[in-house]
C-alpha cells in the first residue's frame, strides 16, 4: 500500500542496523541503503529525546547530494536510566556494567528517526518504558558470551535472549526498543506521499 504511494520517491535507509532493514521490508517499502561516517557527538546538557533527534539529523547531515525524489530516514536509539543515557558497551566489562545497572530496575528506550528531503526535514521519536527482572551473574555472562550485544544501546537486544527471559514489563512500543517505532515511520511517509 505504502510502497504504491511512494512510487515517485526514492527511500533512503542510511543505517546498518539488521533490525531497521528488516523493519522497512515487513513495512513492504521499496528502498535502498546508504550508509555514510558521521562522529556521533552530542552535547551532554541534551536529555533523553533531545540527544536522539540530534543525532538523527546530525546523521542526514553528511548526505549533501539528495535529489528532489528522494526521502533520506536516518535514526537513532539510546537507553535512558537514572538521568543518563547508556549507549553501546564498547567492551565485556562495559556491557557486564550496564546489565547489572539495568537488573530489576525500569529504564527508558528513545528512538527518533529523521526524515529529510529536498526543502523539508522532520523528525518524530518514542518512546517505551522496559522493567528488568532482577538479573543473575550467570545470566549476564551468558547472554553477553552467546549474543555479543556490543552493538546494542544499553547492551541488550529486546528480542534476543535476555529479552525473553528478562523483560517483566513493557509500556509503549515494543518495535520501539529495537530501534524503530514503526507505526509513526508508517504515518510519516504516508504524510509525507500526500504532500
Amino acid at each position: 500500500m505504502l510502497r504504491e504511494k511512494l512510487k515517485n520517491h526514492n527511500l533512503i535507509l542510511a543505517s546498518g542496523s539488521p533490525r531497521r532493514h528488516y523493519f522497512f521490508k515487513e513495512l513492504d517499502l521499496d528502498f535502498t541503503v546508504d550508509v555514510r561516517s558521521v562522529a556521533e557527538v552530542y552535547d551532554t546538557t541534551l536529555k533523553e529525546a533531545e540527544i536522539t533527534d540530534y543525532l538523527s539529523k546530525l546523521k542526514a547531515s553528511v548526505f549533501t547530494d539528495l535529489k528532489k525524489s528522494d526521502i533520506l530516514v536516518t535514526s537513532d536509539t539510546i537507553v535512558w536510566k537514572d538521568g543518563k543515557p547508556l549507549e553501546k558497551a564498547k567492551n565485556e566489562a562495559a556491557a557486564k556494567t550496564m546489565l547489572r545497572d539495568l537488573s530489576g530496575e525500569m529504564h527508558e528506550v528513545f528512538t527518533s528517526v529523521c526524515f529529510t528531503g529536498k526543502g523539508f526535514q522532520e523528525v518524530v521519536n518514542d518512546r517505551t518504558r522496559v522493567w528488568f527482572k532482577a538479573l543473575t551473574e550467570e545470566e549476564i555472562d551468558y547472554y553477553i558470551k552467546t549474543c555479543k550485544p556490543f552493538d546494542k544501546a544499553g547492551s541488550y537486544g529486546v528480542q534476543e535472549w535476555l529479552g525473553y527471559i528478562g523483560i517483566e514489563k513493557l509500556e509503549g512500543c515494543y518495535f520501539n526498543v529495537m530501534g524503530m517505532p514503526t507505526r509513526l515511520v508508517y504515518k510519516t511517509l504516508l504524510e509525507i506521499s500526500q504532500r
